[in-house]
């Protein structure tokens, strides 16, 4: 799936690609054969969708194309899911870093500026990214060293 965007398998059970987990898989689940699809966007590969039939060759060309129009939307589903979830992320981080800067400019008079720039200096100096050290100084109340 990595290399191709439809990955077709008619017969799990004696496929040279799967050998052990194909015929584990035939043997125990009953599943014959299966059609994976690499979920992607422009930019990423996000994972792969994958169906499976208890049938030999249980997939037609029709199966194959309507599979691939769900891959399409579940795609663009999660690369929503996805931004929303990173968006979400940023707005309370920079949220946590106003804050940190905030107590900063109380305790020591300093700009916002000056208190990005302390907040930064430490990430950088201790190798801990900036929203961790905001979130630390906001939690404990403690000036980072």
């Amino acid at each position: 799936v990595r290399e191709h965007e439809t990955t077709r398998c008619p017969d799990l059970a004696h496929d040279h690609r799967w050998p052990v987990w194909g015929a584990r898989v035939s043997e125990e689940l009953g599943v014959a054969s299966s059609v994976s699809y690499r979920l992607y966007t422009t930019h990423d590969t996000l994972g792969a969708l994958n169906l499976y039939s208890e049938h030999l060759d249980g997939f037609d060309a029709d199966d194959i194309d309507n599979g691939l129009a769900l891959a399409a939307h579940v795609a663009v589903a999660l690369a929503a899911a996805q931004n929303a979830e990173n968006l979400t992320t940023a707005i309370t981080n920079r949220t946590v870093i106003g804050q940190a800067e905030g107590i900063l400019m109380e305790r020591f008079d300093m700009s916002a500026d000056q208190a990005f720039e302390v907040l930064r200096r430490v990430s950088r100096d201790g190798n801990v990214k900036l929203n961790a050290v905001a979130a630390q100084l906001v939690e404990t109340r403690h000036t980072p060293q």
